[in-house]
Order: structure tokens, then C-alpha cells, then sequence
């Protein structure tokens, strides 16, 4: 594993993303962690900056994991394990790096004179509610600094653990404004079950939904994401859309399958297995690049967009769902691209 290129001393002219001899392996045998290797480290910083070149409608953002052991086969996150000498498939599943040290760091820099109090994001690169969060509980944490400095935030999960910190999100609300959104981009149960292995059914994301909605916190959808072929029929998407509907959603939000390096060669393999019937057209909608190309983009956004008006939601601002400001041109997805290749028609928040 390339730690060395991580780990360099003080004296190095780039910083490190944690301390020298700081990392810890550990598996654990239990059902739930079965397969799993966790690399605790002690890291350098925790509020990372977003790129200059993404249009994200926010600048900050904390992320407490690397991998994800939700193990979404479209994960753009998937490439970042690469920079690691982990593998970028069953690695990025299975490898998960945990910065042990998330929630002391962050009340440091909170009270740094340099921080200003701007937004932060979570949930931007892979889920902060992944299973891993049930052992090692950074989140109790890491929402308690943010309530004690008043720091508005944002979480987007695919993960029903974020119920365990209901209180502390009521409490943080009453200080500061917060976002929560929960990613459902489908109902389908067989779709799931093969595409998104290791998370809650879209049922108990949903519940989760309600549940936050019903006790005073506000939630949104992101619908994401819509996968070409498979769940982008009008009678699956009017079907998601009402299900978000009927939870309570305050918005929802449709977004598009878009693969990158990593994740489409992952994704490719797992439809290769599973779908080989739509390889060609998936080579042919995918030509462009990494996203689907804009027509397409915005049908699917027009009728989620028609469905959320029958059913009563929206529409909102981009945006709505992170509870942030709009950038100009500002996307809704979860990680920093060049803007070269990145068509925002399917981003409007609904």
C-alpha cells in the first residue's frame, strides 16, 4: 500500500494527509464487518477545500472515511482508492481508512482564527453513515463541534445509522442551519439488491426520511442515481417519486448515472455480468465521456420534474437540498470535475 507518498514528515514541502507510523489495521469478525480490513490513521486536516474548478454549490467539505462498504458499483468515489495502491473494485469495498482522530481535529480547526464559519458538506465523497460509522462513531463527534462553533452544514447518506444521531441534528438545527438529504434513486428491490449490496433497502431509506421529516428536520432526496435502461422508465420514475412523495421529502433532486474512470470500469464489468444485453448501448450513450449526453439529462430531469409537480414537491432551488447558496452554474453531485465535462441540464433541484 502506498502510505509513503501520505505519511511524509514536517519538513516535507507538501503536507501530509496524516502522521508517519499513525496507521493501525484492523478486521473484525463479526457478520456485519465480515470481509472488511479498516486502516485507522491520525490525520493531518479533516476540512478539506473543494477545487477551484468544481461548480459544487459548496466549498467545504469533512469526510471521515475512505472506501465505502456500501459497495454501489456506480461510486465515483471508487477512483480516489487508486491514490492509495488500493484497488479501486472489491478494495474500495472492503479497504475502508478511518481518521480516528475526525471529531478532535475538527473542534481544532473550528477554532482556528482562519476559519470563517462557512459551510460544510458531508457525505461528498463516500457515505459518512456507512456501516463502519456503527463501530467507530465519528459522527456523535463530529456534529457536536460543529453545534458548540454554530457552523452550518450539510449530510447526504444512503445510511439509516443517521437516525442514531436525531438528537444531536435537532439540536444543531436550533443553533445553525443544517441540511440533510437521503440519495434514493430508485424502488426498484431487485435492482437494489444488486446494485447497491451493501445498503438499507430504498424502504428504510425512506422511513429514515420520514422519520427525520416527522420530528422536525427537514430532508430532501437526491434521486441519484437514475441508471439508463434499468430505472428510467416513466412508470419507475413516476413510482420513486411518489414513494419520495409520500415519506414527507421536503425536495427531491434527479441526477443521472454519470461514470468516471473507476467507477465505469467497475460499473462495466458488473453489467457485463448482469446485463449484457445493454453493453452496446450503454457504449453508445456513454461516448462522450463520463456523462450521459444532455438530451437525455433533460428528459429524465422533465419528467421527475412533472411527476414531483403531481405529487406535490417542489419546485425548489438548486441547491435546496444541501441547504446552501447557489455558486453560478452549480452542480449537485459529490465530487470536484473539470467543467469540461459536465453538462448541468439533469441538476435541477426539483
Amino acid at each position: 500500500m502506498r502510505w509513503d507518498n501520505l505519511t511524509r514528515d514536517d519538513t516535507a514541502a507538501t503536507p501530509a494527509l496524516f502522521a508517519a507510523d499513525a496507521v493501525t489495521t484492523r478486521t473484525f469478525d463479526t457478520p456485519e464487518f465480515r470481509g472488511i480490513t479498516f486502516h485507522e490513521i491520525r490525520a493531518r486536516s479533516i476540512i478539506n477545500r473543494v477545487p477551484g474548478a468544481s461548480r459544487m454549490p459548496f466549498e467545504w467539505t469533512v469526510n471521515p472515511y475512505r472506501g465505502c462498504s456500501h459497495a454501489c458499483v456506480y461510486c465515483f468515489a471508487r477512483k480516489t482508492h487508486s491514490y492509495l495502491d488500493l484497488d479501486t473494485g472489491i478494495g474500495f469495498d472492503s479497504q475502508i481508512v478511518v481518521k480516528t482522530n475526525a471529531p478532535e481535529l475538527l473542534r481544532r480547526e473550528l477554532a482556528s482564527r482562519r476559519w470563517t464559519g462557512e459551510h460544510i458538506a458531508m457525505g461528498t465523497n463516500v457515505d459518512c453513515y456507512q456501516r463502519a460509522e456503527g463501530r467507530y462513531r465519528l459522527m456523535p463527534g463530529i456534529l457536536t463541534a460543529l453545534t458548540e462553533r454554530a457552523n452550518p452544514f450539510s449530510i447526504l447518506t444512503k445510511g439509516t445509522l443517521v437516525l442514531r444521531d436525531l438528537e444531536l441534528l435537532r439540536r444543531a438545527s436550533r443553533v445553525t442551519d443544517i441540511g440533510v438529504s437521503v440519495s434514493v434513486g430508485f424502488t426498484d428491490g431487485e435492482l437494489w439488491r444488486t446494485v447497491e449490496p451493501g445498503t438499507p433497502s430504498p424502504e428504510r431509506r425512506l422511513d429514515a426520511v420520514r422519520t427525520l421529516s416527522s420530528h422536525g428536520i427537514p430532508c430532501g432526496v437526491l434521486m441519484a442515481p437514475v441508471i439508463p435502461f434499468l430505472g428510467d422508465s416513466p412508470e419507475q420514475l413516476r413510482a420513486t417519486v411518489r414513494a419520495i412523495a409520500e415519506a414527507g421529502a421536503s425536495s427531491v433532486t434527479p441526477l443521472v448515472l454519470h461514470l468516471r474512470p473507476g467507477a465505469r470500469e467497475w460499473f462495466t464489468a458488473w453489467l457485463t455480468h448482469h446485463h449484457p444485453r445493454l453493453l452496446r448501448r450503454y457504449d453508445a450513450l456513454y461516448e462522450g465521456g463520463s456523462y450521459a449526453p444532455k438530451w437525455y439529462q433533460r428528459r429524465i430531469t422533465g419528467m421527475v420534474h412533472d411527476f414531483a409537480t403531481e405529487y406535490g414537491i417542489g419546485p425548489y432551488a438548486s441547491g435546496a437540498h444541501r441547504n446552501v447558496s447557489e455558486k453560478p452554474d452549480a452542480r449537485t453531485e459529490e465530487e470536484p470535475e473539470s467543467r469540461a465535462d459536465s453538462p448541468p441540464a439533469q441538476l435541477s433541484l426539483l
